[in-house]
């Protein structure tokens, strides 16, 4: 993960043939940075998939697609929303709930409940091997539980602690729609999904698009690492930043 938070999110999910950015967040400048501190390249990157067109999640994407000139993977009802800055992108569009491939990535989609025009998460298979990538939802259904079966990594959103949110600095109302059904998983609703639902296939959790106000990295991890306990889980615990990519995880 290249950057996961209200500040900027990028992944980088590869193998030897294929190169995919998830999200572009970031500007294009500091993608190449955070590229090449985990050993990469920018000009490598083969196709971009977007999750859905809240800022956080595209404000360096036209400038990004207009630099590599690859194909750039969303769903139709997410495409119009975002502002291309007058560059016409080489757009693939694909309905939510529909498998999709990239190179030797099969990418399978969802709807999330989240308050964007189509929002979507993804699990993505290649040498039987899956991960998926979950962030930027209110709650999390059957439907997504399912999806999430037989994952080897997950990326999932711990966005906030109640507490802190419930005292934070933002209005009243932002802090009914960040914990709305279409908002951001609490910690308290990751530590329930643990218990009971998380697969024990899973090798490693990842943590992400953490609250830089309403949240702090050891609540998180603390609340995960209980719920993991008491599962008798050995899952390792991993707690994506704003600021710095996680290591790369080799599966």
């Amino acid at each position: 993960m290249l950057a996961s938070g209200s500040s900027g999110n990028a992944t980088l999910v590869s193998t030897a043939r294929t190169r995919l950015l998830v999200d572009a967040g970031l500007s294009r400048r500091e993608l190449r940075r955070r590229l090449a501190a985990v050993g990469d390249e920018f000009e490598r990157i083969d196709a971009i998939l977007i999750s859905h067109e809240h800022s956080d999640h595209v404000s360096g994407l036209p400038v990004i697609a207009k630099s590599l000139q690859v194909p750039v993977f969303l769903t139709r009802l997410a495409a119009p929303a975002v502002a291309w800055n007058g560059y016409d992108p080489k757009i693939e569009t694909f309905q939510a709930g529909s498998r999709i491939a990239v190179g030797d990535i099969e990418i399978d989609s969802f709807t999330i409940p989240h308050d964007a025009a189509d929002p979507v998460g993804f699990c993505f298979r290649s040498q039987g091997l899956k991960v998926g990538l979950v962030t930027d939802l209110g709650y999390i259904p059957d439907s997504i539980k399912f999806h999430l079966r037989g994952v080897d990594l997950l990326i999932l959103e711990s966005n906030h602690d109640l507490e802190m949110l419930k005292v934070g600095p933002y209005p009243w109302a932002v802090k009914q729609r960040v914990m709305s059904r279409n908002g951001h998983l609490s910690n308290d609703a990751v530590a329930e999904f643990i218990v009971s639902d998380l697969d024990s296939a899973v090798r490693t959790l990842v943590l992400g698009h953490l609250s830089e106000h309403n949240n702090h990295p050891e609540i998180a991890r603390l609340s995960a690492s209980q719920a993991l306990a008491g599962r008798g889980l050995a899952t390792r615990l991993v707690i994506a930043g704003h600021r710095e990519p996680t290591e790369t995880f080799h599966l």
